[in-house]
């Protein structure tokens, strides 16, 4: 054994060994951070209108290169990660109501109100009604961000808790959210519309509260009554088409889903 490590070509064998290991982790950083993806501005998808141009020219930051932090900036697991499971170092914690609402069937629907911590800036009563993404509720850090900085522009929001989302609420009634029930999201706007019967509503839906929230402005032409103007952020536009994408495993697709389906189930069997 003794000879055998004496010999002069073993140490030149071990940094070669070292330099493909040191080679390896180097790809699966670069690899797993996207540091090679380039950076572009958004494509804009719109038709030309008066109120396209009044966006365009309000908010320039849409056309504008997105930079993100770097290092972990490009990676878009480090910031789910980062954001949607550790939140910000400080993330805030509004103030808002509990308002419970009885649906038709027996089914116990709530959401928080936040009242505006300041005056909006045209002087006018404009709420923001919030549809959250799946399994979600108004306790969420990202909500809880959006809301605290809607209240200081001067915005009312009322955030809708997923039926069967929030662990301290019961089910009243056998089920709970799905992709295309909209009847709680109703019942918000319903009771926002009339308490507030000057307010002017902004519809906003994150993931699948994107998709509600448009099936509920299409469901009838009453629903779009006061109605500002319609914001959908992350929206999945076909679950099925979907599906198939998270199916994959490139870009650990295939984990996201495995997440989400477990967390529908602890939702599902918390309730048994």
């Amino acid at each position: 054994m003794s000879a055998i490590l004496e010999t002069s070509e073993l140490p030149a064998v071990f940094d070669g060994v070292k330099l493909a290991a040191v080679a390896a982790v180097l790809y699966v950083i670069v690899r797993c951070l996207n540091l090679k993806s380039p950076t572009a501005p958004p494509e804009l998808i719109y038709q030309d209108s008066a109120l396209a141009r009044f966006l365009l020219k309000s908010c320039p930051l849409l056309t504008k290169e997105y930079i993100p932090p770097l290092i972990w900036g490009k990676s878009g697991h480090i910031q789910t990660a980062l954001y949607g499971k550790m939140g910000r170092v400080r993330s805030p914690h509004p103030y808002g109501l509990r308002k419970y609402l009885t649906m038709p069937d027996g089914a116990t629907a709530t959401f928080d109100l936040f009242e505006p911590r300041s005056e909006h800036c045209v002087g006018e009563d404009v709420t923001m009604v919030i549809c959250p993404g799946i399994a979600n509720h108004s306790e969420k850090q990202y909500i809880r961000t959006f809301v605290d900085y809607a209240q200081k522009n001067g915005y009312r929001c009322a955030v809708l808790n997923h039926l069967g989302a929030l662990p301290n609420i019961e089910l009243t009634s056998p089920r709970m959210f799905t992709y295309g029930c909209t009847w709680e999201f109703t019942a918000m706007v319903n009771y926002i519309k009339k308490t507030y019967p000057q307010t002017q509503l902004v519809v906003v839906g994150f993931s699948l509260g994107g998709n509600i929230v448009c099936k509920y402005l299409g469901e009838s032409q009453a629903n779009q009554e006061r109605v500002l103007c319609c914001v959908s952020v992350c929206q999945g536009y076909s679950a099925l088409r979907a599906q198939e994408t998270f199916m994959q495993w490139d870009h650990c697709r295939r984990f996201y889903n495995f997440l989400m389906a477990d967390n529908m189930k602890k939702i599902i069997l918390s309730h048994r």
